[in-house]
């Protein structure tokens, strides 16, 4: 039997760099720009899927690399939509919180920046559930500024 299995003396600090990966899934709210506002559940729905590792160098930083496919139903008819490569800086805190400065990059030709808020909702072992608020800015491909927001839920490990 190895050593430390059954241990019932203190946890080991945990040792960097470490690398965790996640899923998720991304409902948008909605998005505004110089026409107004456009929701997410009227005439068309987008659902995004992100998925991505984090790179911690230790308790309070790390990079995080994400990819985002997006499928967008209109009319009747699915597709995916675009492909975000979206990767960033995460400053950690206290207590499961995290903020994640994201660059943004779309298949869709739309580039800009993400901020995330990020909550750990249930920490197990070697899982942990959270719930994510980004908050995209989107420019280029001859459409005005935007500004989003949405939620996302997803499992970390």
């Amino acid at each position: 039997m190895a050593a430390g299995i059954f241990s019932a003396g203190a946890q080991q600090p945990p040792s960097y760099p470490k690398v965790t990966g996640y899923f998720a899934i991304l409902n948008p709210i909605g998005s505004w720009n110089k026409n107004g506002f456009t929701d997410n559940f009227s005439s068309v729905y987008t659902i995004g899927f992100p998925f991505g590792i984090n790179i911690l160098k230790n308790d309070r930083f790390g990079v995080s690399f994400e990819l985002v496919p997006s499928i967008r139903t209109e009319h009747g008819i699915s597709k995916v939509n675009a492909v975000l490569f979206h990767p960033g800086a995460m400053f950690r805190f206290k207590h499961g919180f995290t903020f994640i400065g994201r660059a943004a990059f779309e298949t869709s030709g739309r580039f800009g920046f993400t901020p995330v808020l990020n909550q750990v909702l249930l920490k197990g072992k070697s899982v942990s559930f959270y719930a994510a608020v980004p908050v995209p800015v989107r420019f280029g491909n001859d459409q005005p500024a935007s500004l989003g927001a949405g939620i996302q839920l997803g499992v970390g490990f």
